[in-house]
Parts: C-alpha cells; structure tokens; sequence
C-alpha cells in the first residue's frame, strides 16, 4: 500500500500545494528524504514565483500530478550535509532551480548538460530516483543531491537572487549560446515582465545594444529609465515596426502569450536569430514560406530543437548546473537582481491571480521563511 506524502520520508514538511486543476493553492503536509551522504539540507527562506508555477497548478501543459507543490527558485542556508558533500558546510547560503537530478552518466551528463539528459528529474511534478515526487520550494525544507545545488555569493540578497535561478538562467543562457554577449550587437528583448526586465539587465552587462519590444507604451520609461534599454519598441506601431526592420542580431522573445511571430522575424538582421523564452499554453502560428524566401535573412531557433531555414528559431528550455552557477557569479559580480514584490505565503493565491493578468513588477517572491508557519 502506497504511503501518503507525509509518511514517504522521516523529514517532516510544510508547504502549500495545488490539489487539482483549480490551480488554488492550500496548506498542505508532506515529507523529504534523510539526508543522504550527497546530499544538502537547507531551511528554505524564500522563493521566487515563475509563470510555469501557475501553468503547472493549473494542468495547463497537461502533465501535471497532484498534490503539486510549485517553486524552482529556491533559497535558503544550508542546515546539515551527507558525509561525503564536499563543496558546501552548514550556513552557507544556497539555491535550487528546476532539476534535482539527472542521470550523471550519459554524453550530456558529461558536457554539463544535465538539461538534456533523458532521465532529468525536475525540482517538481517528477519522480525522483526512489519513486517518491518531487516537491518544490512553496515549502520549509529543501533537501537537494550536491550536484545540483548551486552557492549564493553573500553581496546577492537572497529576496532578489532567487528569481535568478530560473528568469536569470533562462535569459543568460540563449545570450552566451547564440553569441549575442558581444559588445556592439543588437539585442531585442519582448516584453517587459519577470524574464524580459532580467534579460535587459543581463544583456546590458555584456555591453550590447538593448531595445525593449512592448505592446505596452506605457512600460517605455521603466524600459529606459529603470533598466537601461537603449530604445522602446512598440510592436503594435506599424511604422516603428517599418523602421526597425533589418537592424537586430537577436531577438529574446519573453512572452508566454500567444503572439504573431512574423512581425519579430522581420526586424532580424540577415542570420539574426530569434529565441522563444516563454511557453504559452497553446501553440504559436509561424507562418513558414517567408521564412524560406529569407526577406529579411535571418535564424529562427527553438533551442531545444533548432529548423534550419533562413532563419534560426529555438525554444531555450533549461541549462546546465555549470552554466547555472557562472550565471549567478557574474550577477553577483555585476550587482544583477531582479525587481521583486516579496509576499507572504497567505498571499500566494492572490499573487497567481495577479500573475495571470500580468500585473507583477517584476516577480513575486515568497518570504517562506518568516510568513510559512505550519502552526
């Protein structure tokens, strides 16, 4: 007979979990594992909210297991270590993002790209090693193979760097990959939310040319001013659209509602790529025979998948642990958070009706460790 969540393993947890597609979000008892001889332990302190947290509680991409409980932008200080844990001591501050385990023995295991590993477990809504859930970081207590737990250097406050785990990763990312980090490119970022504000500051960093692609005019002067963009597209301008046409080497495409494509390829220089960062719940119509007419030249990359026509498109899903830490000492080195309204957890179903429509400057971030309480 199968044990409840809160028998599986001898740590006790406290969280809040989705219990069905409703998507509303409750308290909710389960458990993590002893710590094991690789393994870290650490009292969670906060948590950053993605928009995938509110796709996954809602069964919005169709695979989700309940009880969830969301959150793969961790934070916290370490609490006890396995025997064998080598690279982290009790106290250290310390993040977990989207995957706790990987088959550490395949090729892309080897290159640092547990990302494509075929049997990658996710921080939440997958099956760990030991057939038990995976749960994420709505919840008090993280307990994380070494491997997959990354340091948290002290001049990032731990509020603002979360979100870095999964927003920061995913933009710093597809910038390095696509050799878009060179100073004097062009970039494009669309939309200016949790991913698009983090991309900008990211992108900024490595010296490049920014401009902001909004249907939102009234985002111009955050874009600018806030962030540092060098100019303010509105996408629904025609002739702004007109007289940018040609002039980008790349395009970092944050939004994770369905939107027309075609526009955003035109403004690609030839051999520009395009780069999908949001993943909305229905699929993106992309008109192909101008892509192969190549007006304007360019690429059209999906990441995971890459369509080699006249243009490179890609969908950037994930990254490696590696990358993941180079990503969080070059914030820290730059002084790279993001804009956060930190909540506390009685909120949370608040916040992902906020979130639904958008209206987050920039990221929600849960304090867990001063507002979930088990009592």
């Amino acid at each position: 007979m199968a044990k409840s969540p809160e028998q599986e393993h001898p740590v006790k947890a406290f969280g809040w979990a989705a219990k069905d597609p409703s998507g509303l979000l409750s308290p909710f008892r389960f458990s993590r594992r002893a710590t094991g001889d690789e393994d870290v332990q650490f009292k969670v302190l906060f948590c950053g909210i993605c928009h995938s947290d509110l796709h996954s509680i809602k069964n919005e991409w169709g695979f989700s297991q309940y009880p969830l409980v969301p959150g793969h932008e961790i934070v916290g200080v370490v609490t006890e270590v396995g025997s064998k844990v080598r690279n982290f001591k009790v106290g250290d501050r310390v993040g977990v993002g989207c995957m706790v385990g990987s088959c550490r023995l395949c090729g892309n295991c080897a290159d640092d790209l547990e990302n494509y590993c075929p049997k990658i477990m996710l921080t939440y809504n997958s099956i760990y090693y030991d057939g038990t859930t995976t749960y994420g970081g709505y919840s008090d207590v993280m307990v994380a193979n070494e491997h997959f737990v990354v340091h948290i250097p002290e001049n990032l406050p731990l509020d603002a760097a979360a979100p870095l785990l999964c927003a920061g990763i995913t933009t710093y990312s597809p910038l390095k990959y696509f050799e878009l980090n060179k100073p004097g490119m062009h970039v494009g970022v669309v939309g200016l939310g949790g991913l698009g504000h983090v991309a900008v500051k990211f992108a900024k960093a490595f010296g490049v040319k920014v401009t902001v692609i909004s249907t939102s005019p009234d985002k111009k002067e955050e874009a600018l001013t806030q962030f540092g963009a060098d100019s303010f597209l509105i996408s629904k301008d025609p002739d702004q659209m007109q007289a940018a046409m040609g002039t980008m080497d790349g395009i970092l495409d944050t939004v994770s509602a369905v939107h027309p494509l075609l526009p955003l390829i035109g403004l690609l220089k030839s051999h520009g790529k395009l780069i999908m960062l949001g993943a909305p719940d229905r699929p993106l119509e992309l008109p192909v025979f101008p892509l192969l007419a190549g007006k304007p030249h360019g690429s059209l990359f999906y990441y995971n998948y890459a369509i080699q026509t006249k243009k490179d498109y890609s969908w950037e899903w994930d990254w490696g642990m590696k990358e993941t830490q180079e990503m969080i000492d070059f914030a820290a080195k730059h002084n790279i958070t993001a804009d956060i309204e930190v909540i506390s957890a009685d909120y949370l179903n608040t916040a992902m009706e906020r979130l639904a429509k958008a209206d987050v400057k920039y990221r929600f971030v849960i304090n867990i460790g001063n507002t979930l309480s088990a009592s």
